[in-house]
This record gives C-alpha cells, sequence and structure tokens, in this order.
C-alpha cells in the first residue's frame, strides 16, 4: 500500500490517472500533450516518463506495446485494500 500512496502524493501523478481516467490507451506523447494544453504542465516528456515508471511500479498503470507505441492504460485494483480499509463501512 506504501507504494500507492507514494504514487498518489504528487499532484502531477493524479492529473496523469485522471487523464487516463478520462481516456484509457494514451501513448506518452498523447499523455504530454494533453497536459500541456488542459493542464498548462510544462513537464519535459522525460520527466512525465518518470511519472509514468513509477505509478506503474505502483501497479496503478499498466502498459502494452503495439509496434513501436507504448500504450498506458490505468488499473485501480491496487486501489481496492485502500476502499476497503477506510471507505467500506462494515456491520461493527
Amino acid at each position: 500500500m506504501g507504494d500507492v500512496f507514494k504514487a498518489l502524493a504528487d499532484p502531477t501523478r493524479r492529473t496523469i490517472l485522471d487523464e487516463l481516467t478520462d481516456r484509457d490507451g494514451q501513448t506518452l506523447f498523447e499523455i504530454c500533450a494533453r497536459l500541456a494544453s488542459k493542464h498548462g504542465l510544462g513537464s519535459s516528456r522525460q520527466a512525465i516518463s518518470q511519472h509514468l515508471d513509477l505509478l506503474e511500479a505502483a501497479g496503478l498503470v499498466e502498459t502494452r506495446r503495439e509496434g513501436r507505441y507504448k500504450f498506458h492504460y490505468i488499473n485501480t485494483t491496487p486501489l481496492e485494500p485502500i476502499v476497503r480499509r477506510w471507505l467500506t463501512k462494515g456491520p461493527t
């Protein structure tokens, strides 16, 4: 769970996840373009790539290669233990 919290701690990474929620299966170029146009983020492709690597390590992003392109997809499965622990109230 610690990796998930670390990944979610950064506002740029949260914005990347928002963009993947809005439109799943984007390339690095598409993500960078959307971050720049919709959010005014001028981060370099290398910086965004590092954010994506951290999100992937935390299990929040999955990738698929197709030829020379790498597509990024959101994976909400790592969030389920957090929801169960703090947001789902069971009988006491």
